[in-house]
């Protein structure tokens, strides 16, 4: 019964798990097409240093020292969770310990110390957090944003506190067989049980940790800390050019070369439909950048260097993220429940983003450089701006007179191309 149990436990987590990243994956490629596949071994290096090697993180040395103290006993403290797998298969308890002999304890008192690091780690971003850190303020951490942070590491808290449990509770019942670093300093409790006693709270905390892992499993993808699994292809697909370069519309390219060439048939009939300029809703961004939302932790790293939003203008770029990730998560749920066709009414620019966010954007960067699992939302921002200007004409009237001077003096000013090196008159 005890294997049926786990066997169908785990088969519930993880089909809930896999149909969630279905759902994900799917709403990611509601976006325009990308292609992005080039220069593989610069790829390859650039995700092993972001996301494996934490590189950005440490940019910010307090945050960087604890985020890879969890980030390192996380994978490794997957090791004894190996085990646990194992023994609910197989119907034992502490399989590994018979072929490792005196090296299991060992290995078990690390992972112990790795685990006491991750409360000790958790308990300090807790604190950070409820500390008033600037940066985890603002309008759009309001509500389930904060709550989500505190629940999952509450969480992690717990989870580690229930193997200490079941390791000292063994511990006691092997009778001086293992001993286990960290359990035997807070083992004094196991005095207070009987053997029998002590069998039932070590198996309760085995399954709860066991529920614990399958549960957290299935709380991530709804959650900002789905970066445990996105930050790797997402900094795999990461810009390799330069910070600050744009990439030129097709549409638009497209119609340049044609009034460049003489040859060229303007009339000529094309059934290809026309291509939205720029962006109105999730559906027009690129895929990566909806996988940049889906990505996005929500540290506000990116807020907090923004130059717009230090001099108080509305637009955080974090907030652009969380805003296409919930639009997209709704238009995700419209698909689901009326079909690929329905509409709502509703769009990313207007209904989520406002125009004055947008335009207070002044492309410089910094939210791009800031972020440690290589986001950007400069990208996202540019082309809900190409729709407002180049679909709805609507842009600020110095914007306007700017453009129209570039476009017939080839500068932003009000004078020809000709008269450009006047100032420089009786001055050399």
């Amino acid at each position: 019964m005890s294997i049926l149990a786990f066997i169908l436990v785990s088969a519930a987590a993880i089909y809930f798990f896999a149909k969630r990243i279905v759902s994900v994956r799917r709403n990611i490629f509601l976006g325009r097409e990308e292609t992005i596949n080039d220069r593989s071994s610069e790829r390859w290096a650039q995700m092993t240093r972001v996301a494996l090697g934490q590189s950005k993180m440490v940019v910010r040395p307090v945050a960087g020292f604890f985020h890879i103290l969890i980030y390192v006993g996380f994978v490794l403290i997957n090791a004894e969770v190996l085990e646990i797998f194992i023994d609910g298969f197989t119907n034992q308890h502490r399989i590994f310990a018979p072929f490792l002999g005196a090296f299991y304890d060992v290995l078990i008192s690390f992972f112990e110390l790795l685990a006491l690091g991750v409360i000790i780690a958790c308990i300090v971003f807790l604190a950070r957090r409820w500390g008033g850190l600037k940066r985890f303020k603002g309008l759009e951490m309001q509500g389930f944003p904060t709550r989500d942070a505190a629940i999952i590491l509450i969480v992690e808290i717990i989870l580690m506190k229930a193997l200490f449990i079941m390791d000292a509770a063994d511990m006691k019942l092997s009778n001086g067989e293992h001993f286990f670093l960290v359990s035997s300093w807070f083992s004094f409790w196991t005095e207070w049980f009987t053997p029998a006693q002590l069998e039932t709270i070590s198996h309760t905390a085995w399954w709860f940790h066991l529920v614990g892992i399958f549960a957290f499993l299935n709380y991530v993808p709804y959650s900002k800390h789905f970066h445990i699994f996105m930050a790797f292809p997402n900094t795999w697909y990461g810009s390799l050019d330069p910070a600050g370069k744009l990439n030129n519309m097709e549409s638009v390219k497209s119609e340049v070369k044609m009034m460049m060439d003489p040859n060229a048939n303007p009339y000529a009939a094309t059934d290809a439909p026309l291509a939205r300029l720029g962006a109105k809703d999730v559906q027009d961004l690129s895929w990566k950048s909806l996988m940049d939302a889906y990505t996005c932790t929500e540290c506000g790293r990116c807020t907090s260097v923004c130059p717009a939003n230090q001099t108080g203008k509305k637009l955080s770029p974090r907030k652009i993220m969380m805003d296409t990730r919930d639009r997209l998560e709704e238009v995700g749920k419209n698909i689901d429940q009326h079909g690929l066709e329905f509409q709502d009414g509703k769009s990313l620019l207007g209904d989520y983003i406002s125009i004055e966010e947008i335009r207070a954007c002044t492309t410089c960067n910094a939210c791009v450089e800031a972020c440690p699992v290589l986001i950007n939302p400069v990208n996202i921002i540019v082309d809900l701006r190409r729709y407002l200007t180049l679909e709805e004409s609507n842009i600020p009237a110095e914007w306007g007179m700017m453009n129209t001077n570039i476009q017939n003096n080839g500068a932003p000013w009000k004078f020809p191309a000709t008269d450009r090196g006047n100032w420089a008159q009786n001055n050399g």
